[in-house]
This record gives structure tokens, sequence and C-alpha cells, in this order.
């Protein structure tokens, strides 16, 4: 079943979840928050694997990476010199 509730954000940032949206929580859980445009998901994490950390870490630092291009601050190279330097890695 969805529920469905509304909350606010205060000045520090800092949101408050609903005491009838916490009730399967409890203090100390894991929140895993993922961000897309103006979504945002918050999802109970009892687990995450290695390769659920392994992953975020990517994306965070892939999705980091194409700001920097985005940015201008991206690096041009040919071909080869792209090949070498991968093959340095």
């Amino acid at each position: 079943m969805v529920e469905i509730n509304i909350t606010k954000i205060s000045s520090k940032g800092q949101i408050v979840i609903p005491s009838d949206m916490r009730k399967d929580f409890r203090d100390g859980d894991k929140l895993l928050i993922i961000r897309d445009d103006d979504r945002i998901i918050l999802k109970k994490t009892t687990k995450i694997s290695e390769q659920m950390k392994e992953d975020l870490e990517f994306a965070k630092r892939t999705d980091e990476a194409f700001k920097r291009i985005e940015s201008g601050e991206g690096i041009k190279m040919n071909f080869d010199d792209f090949i070498q330097e991968m093959k340095s890695w």
C-alpha cells in the first residue's frame, strides 16, 4: 500500500519523516538516499553489500567526472595516448 504525507525542509537542510511513515524504523537505521533531478528516494538499508557500496561509489565518481567534463575541466588526448594512459592503470 502506498502512503503519502507532506513534510518540510529546515534551514539546515533537515527533514522530518512523519511518525506514521517511520513506524518500522529504529534509531540508528541507515537510509540510502538517491536523487534524480527533483525526486529524492529514501530506502531503508538493513545490509548494503560490498558490491552495492562499490557500485554506489562508482556511480558517484562517474557523475562527478561528467560534471567536470561539462564544466570544461576534462582532458583531451588522441586515441593512441588514451590507450597508453589506460595501460598505465
